[in-house]
């Protein structure tokens, strides 16, 4: 299925449409999002500890993947003006610096009266699917 152009009305989605955006994740990214989060976890900072842990190294926040499927939810489908009402997510694998995220959201349902869409998220390193999840959102008239 093409990846969606940006969408900001709610009469322009269909289910089964897609969208998604990509990115590498950086030894910054992990700094800054800890300095803005506050999360400041050593298994994310600290390469000795991290050593030792159940990952065998260093692993990026999840919610710093996660933000990525924000991104697109805002920024692609359905786009501007979209507000979240809800998403649950699952984190399946780690994400490690330098390992290029995927966020990928779906559209799985329409509820026309109500101006809200149920989306399928997932973000993919490679073909592994890193997190998974489902988004309720409101989506402009």
């Amino acid at each position: 299925m093409p990846e969606s152009l940006a969408l900001s009305r709610f009469d322009q989605l269909a289910v089964g449409q897609t969208a998604q955006a990509a990115k590498t994740i950086t030894e910054a990214d992990i700094i800054l999002y800890s300095a803005v989060s506050t999360d400041i976890n050593p298994t994310h900072l600290d390469a000795d500890y991290a050593a030792s842990g159940p990952f065998g190294g260093r692993v990026a926040h999840g919610m710093l993947s996660a933000g990525l499927i924000s991104a697109v939810i805002g920024n692609k489908l359905p786009g501007p003006g979209t507000i979240y009402m809800s998403q649950n997510l699952k984190f399946c694998h780690p994400v490690r610096i330098g390992d290029t995220v995927t966020a990928r959201v779906e559209v799985k349902s329409l509820d026309p009266a109500r101006r809200r869409a149920t989306l399928r998220t997932q973000c993919f390193v490679r073909s592994l699917i890193v997190i998974e999840g489902e988004a309720l959102v409101l989506v402009p008239g």
